[in-house]
């Protein structure tokens, strides 16, 4: 089974690695993508240019077993629409294999607004990382079109169209509040790895002056 998780990444944080972590060990994944967005259609642009946001992601990732970069949504123009990925991903490794799409539970609970949605469930499984505990949206209008199951076996048996809900530990951490402390001259230390925090700082990221970002 292949996962994937896209996200702005600006910067990438415990938030996003600590879950994904969790949803390849439990799931067993052979792989987990993590795909950097170019331009988002859901949020505002990135502040970050796009070969700092993948920097910091290769930095953050490295020597993890599993884990691996893949840039095809900053090589391609336009929006980062995730079926077009999903699509892409589909043609290269076939009809058969597994593919999961992995997103938080604010994302999955909003997915009926994203580009060509019902096109997902002939594409990919949905894997929610939630917390334990936390409500689960019955009433998505995702579930419309792909049921849910409790059976890791019965995403290894189909290629696409389940829903599988994840609970994973969720650290209260934003790429905003990282930036907003960067740019204030506070420490974001324990809020990232020390590795991306190091390139950061080499690259004077997230600083007053809008040219240090470039």
């Amino acid at each position: 089974m292949i996962g994937v998780l896209g996200g702005t990444f600006d910067p990438i944080h415990f938030g996003h690695l600590r879950p994904a972590l969790e949803v390849h060990e439990s799931l067993g994944l052979q792989e987990l993508l993590f795909i950097p967005s170019h331009v988002p259609p859901h949020r505002d642009a990135p502040v970050a240019a796009a070969r700092h946001r993948l920097a910091m992601v290769e930095h953050a990732i490295a020597g993890v077993p599993g884990f691996r970069i893949d840039s095809r949504e900053l090589d391609r123009s336009g929006p980062s629409y995730t079926v077009d990925t999903l699509r892409a991903l589909r043609a290269e490794i076939g009809a058969e294999r597994p593919l999961l799409l992995i997103m938080g539970l604010d994302a999955f609970a909003g997915l009926d607004t994203w580009h060509r949605w019902r096109e997902i469930p002939a594409l990919a499984h949905v894997v929610v990382a939630r917390r334990p505990g936390s409500t689960m949206p019955e009433d998505a209008a995702y579930l419309e079109l792909a049921g849910a199951t409790e059976s890791r076996s019965a995403l290894e048996d189909r290629a696409c169209g389940l829903v599988f809900f994840q609970s994973v530990t969720q650290l209260d951490i934003s790429a905003t509040d990282i930036r907003e402390r960067l740019g204030g001259g506070r420490s974001p230390r324990y809020l990232l790895p020390d590795s991306v925090w190091h390139y950061i700082t080499e690259h004077h990221l997230y600083q007053r002056h809008p040219e240090d970002l470039q």
